[in-house]
């Protein structure tokens, strides 16, 4: 199956799409991204996934984009081709929980990406970087806005300006990562954590995710009104009556995802 860049299943209420091209350490080209937007859609869409998790392979979560697809281009091939926008920005627009579960090298648009998600479990191996400028070129896919609001000003100048790596336990010490575990539970203790966040009410994962977005792109004003307007539409979700009164009857919640 290593012709298939992504590979799709599913555990429960969580979808899980492992990147697929072992040989060239999961680099990133348009076939990948494009298999990949189109499974985060459709788990997206799919009423029975509450979480997404996106993992790749013990070596390399991904390690970048694949230059030799790019190595040529000129400044019409990627203004015209809408290069990145077209197809790696798919998972700005899903609205459930993303997980990447990182092992192994995260390098360029694989570090990008995994900025991209809303939570990154680190495995021991995980190890970060931004190496653009080696090649005189940049990061491009969101490397330079994600990450200094991720670990500050410094150290992603640092990252992007010399190109140094950062491993798993300092990604966790700044902020890069949500938690580091060892590399033999990477994608059980993931799993098990989508698990848990898939069954919570969707309707409420919704609204938190998009209010903590906010948070990154607005003023505090603005972020706190739209965080109260989100809080006062729980009191219209069937979930949010259910979820009080179990807790004061003392019994586990029957979320129905409305």
């Amino acid at each position: 199956m290593t012709d298939t860049p992504i590979l799709v299943s599913t555990a429960g209420r969580v979808g899980l799409i492992q990147l697929n091209r072992p040989a060239q350490l999961n680099a990133l080209n348009d076939a990948l991204m494009e298999a990949l937007g189109a499974a985060l859609l459709a788990f997206d869409a799919d009423p029975a996934i509450g979480a997404i998790v996106i993992t790749g392979s013990d070596k390399a979560f991904a390690a970048g984009a694949d230059i030799a697809v790019m190595a040529d281009y000129d400044y019409m091939d990627a203004y015209r081709s809408d290069f990145i926008t077209r197809n790696w920005e798919t998972i700005r627009r899903v609205r459930k929980p993303v997980l990447a579960a990182v092992a192994g090298f995260a390098m360029g648009g694989g570090c990008e990406l995994a900025l991209s998600c809303d939570i990154v479990v680190a495995a021991e191996s995980a190890r970060f970087a931004l190496p653009e400028i080696k090649l005189a070129m940049m990061p491009g896919a969101g490397g330079t806005q994600r990450l200094p609001r991720a670990i500050g000003k410094a150290k992603a100048m640092d990252m992007c300006l010399s190109a140094r790596m950062m491993d798993a336990q300092e990604a966790d010490r700044y902020g890069l990562v949500s938690r580091v575990v060892p590399d033999a539970e990477l994608l059980d203790r993931t799993l098990a954590l989508a698990t848990q966040i898939a069954g919570y009410s969707l309707p409420a994962l919704l609204a938190i995710k998009e209010s903590v977005n906010r948070a990154w792109e607005s003023s505090l004003a603005e972020g706190i009104l739209f965080e109260r307007r989100e809080l006062h539409a729980r009191f219209a979700s069937a979930d949010a009556r259910e979820g009080m009164h179990a807790f004061l009857e003392k019994r586990k919640p029957a979320f129905q995802h409305r």
